[in-house]
């Protein structure tokens, strides 16, 4: 198997969605990778930081901004265990990704349901990498917060 392969990427994105998932905050993670090298890794704190906006998405990519020292992500790929919501694909765009890797969809809050698109037009975007992991992970955690 191909060492930088989008597989192993977003099996390093899922490890951080483990760390969400064990301290409670919504099982999503997220690494932004430039020439093949992890540069940012995040995952959900919206519950800690007390901020609805702390997601995965937003956290990476804030730290690779400021590892870059730049606001653009051009030469950059996310992986994220979950389909962005709009807030994210809209933060996205505006850092003109130039791929984006996810696993699950998400049919209740993902960008893709709104009809427009949010993404810049120059972003690749690649569904589906990881997807029954990255499922099962969401469907474990709202599983254990019901009970």
């Amino acid at each position: 198997m191909d060492l930088y392969s989008d597989e192993y990427f977003m099996r390093e994105a899922l490890k951080e969605a483990a760390k969400a998932f064990a301290i409670d905050e919504v099982p999503v993670g997220a690494v932004v990778v430039c020439k093949n090298r992890i540069i940012a890794r995040a995952h959900n704190q919206t519950e800690k930081l007390t901020d609805a906006t702390a997601h995965a998405e937003m956290l990476a990519v804030t730290s690779a901004a400021n590892y870059l020292g730049s606001k653009y992500l051009s030469e950059c790929t996310l992986y994220v265990t979950l389909e962005p919501c709009v807030m994210c694909a809209g933060a996205l765009h505006w850092v003109q990704l130039q791929k984006l890797v996810f696993g699950a969809s998400d049919l209740q809050r993902g960008y893709s349901l709104v009809s427009s698109p949010l993404l810049h037009p120059k972003t690749e975007v690649v569904r589906g990498i990881q997807a029954d992991e990255s499922k099962k992970l969401i469907e474990d955690f709202f599983r254990r917060i019901r009970n």
